[in-house]
């Protein structure tokens, strides 16, 4: 395993962490054999943004007895929706009472990086940055509870400010090929390097988009006035591969493959015992050509959905049926506690989608699909 200084912090960490967002309804006995051969194999920092009591439930059972090893970053400002699906505040005092409940939780008194949840539109930045929620986690550095402040978020040109506030310690932001063309990309990376705040880079495999053949690859320019970036991947890719292009980043201090089990946490680590030829991502980048179309990348941002879809995965197996429909994906479909035939065309979901993905319409995709 490889040590990373994470920006001012001076903290060594391992340059391929752990994200936890897949193990989310895992049972206490999976989650903690993935979490403790993750420490066993070195790695010393894991996300974990869930604010579901039942997921730091059994993520506080998997680290007992190991919280030393660990750092933790947790997310001021994740909450729970009253459907239990993932959502975020801006009141202090509700972001304040899922922090406490994280500490009891997670039996610790205190949050290694406290990252500011998931910002991207400018008026979010100023509400959170000008706002209550930004004194909140200052007054968790100054109190002990976290040792850093950290940011979230997928928009550049906000990240960029985060990055040059002088309040931030770490950010956390996607890198993967996908976006290897995004304009002010490289502005971003050069400033986190310029004022030494760690980065810690999410979806470097673009959540899983990156490994489906035939695919094209869509991520946002979040400027204002920006427009979209589209590739189309000609060649498959590895996680080797996309871990090797993450690392090379100016500023990347670790990358944070989210794994469910302990074969994906396995081809995660296996980077460091690859070869120079298998770390080699040149080929791919070649491959990418440009182009313009929304892209889903299921990181569900878009929820909460208030007829309870699981839009990621929904779409998902949109884009595995586009292979050939099959019993396993209609199978799968059957079994989600909502279809998309339930979706109501709120629009909500496109309003909060990082990516500009036509969700509405790819609802009324699937429905018809899976109803055949």
């Amino acid at each position: 395993m490889e040590y990373r200084v994470l920006g001012r912090t001076g903290w060594r960490v391992s340059a391929i962490s752990v994200g936890t967002e897949y193990l989310l309804g895992a049972p206490v006995g999976h989650a903690t054999r993935v979490i403790h051969e993750a420490l066993d194999r070195g790695v010393n920092y894991f996300d974990v943004f869930w604010a579901q009591p039942e997921f730091r439930d059994t993520m506080g059972a998997a680290f007992r007895g190991r919280r030393h090893e660990a750092m933790l970053a947790g997310h001021l400002g994740a909450t729970v929706d009253a459907n239990g699906q993932g959502d975020r505040t801006r009141d202090p005092e509700v972001a304040r009472r899922y922090i406490e409940d994280f500490l009891r939780r997670y039996h610790t008194d205190y949050i290694d990086v406290l990252h500011l949840h998931n910002i991207d539109p400018q008026e979010d930045y100023d509400r959170v940055m000008q706002g209550g929620l930004l004194d909140l986690a200052l007054k968790y550095k100054e109190e002990g509870v976290a040792r850093a402040i950290g940011y979230s978020g997928h928009t550049v040109s906000t990240a960029l400010q985060a990055v040059e506030s002088g309040h931030v310690d770490v950010i956390m932001y996607p890198i993967n090929m996908a976006g290897h063309a995004i304009p002010g990309k490289r502005q971003f990376l050069e400033a986190c390097a310029r004022h030494n705040v760690g980065l810690v880079a999410m979806k470097p495999y673009a959540g899983g988009s990156l490994f489906m053949r035939e695919r094209t690859i869509t991520v946002e320019d979040f400027r204002a006035g920006g427009g979209v970036v589209t590739l189309q991947k000609n060649v498959p890719i590895t996680p080797v591969q996309c871990l090797s292009y993450v690392l090379a980043q100016t500023g990347v201090s670790t990358a944070v493959p989210g794994v469910k089990d302990v074969e994906q946490l396995a081809a995660a680590q296996a980077y460091w015992g690859a070869s120079e030829e298998e770390r080699d991502y040149s080929q791919v980048l070649a491959s990418f050509q440009q182009y313009a179309e929304g892209e889903c990348v299921y990181c569900n941002h878009c929820l909460p959905c208030p007829s309870v879809i699981d839009i990621g995965q929904v779409n998902r197996l949109l884009d595995l049926a586009a292979n050939g429909l099959n019993d396993d994906l209609r199978a799968a479909y059957g079994a989600l506690e909502a279809n998309a035939d339930d979706c109501i065309q709120c629009g909500s979901c496109e309003e909060r989608c990082p990516f500009g993905v036509a969700v509405i319409e790819r609802m009324e995709r699937a429905a018809e699909l899976f109803a055949g």
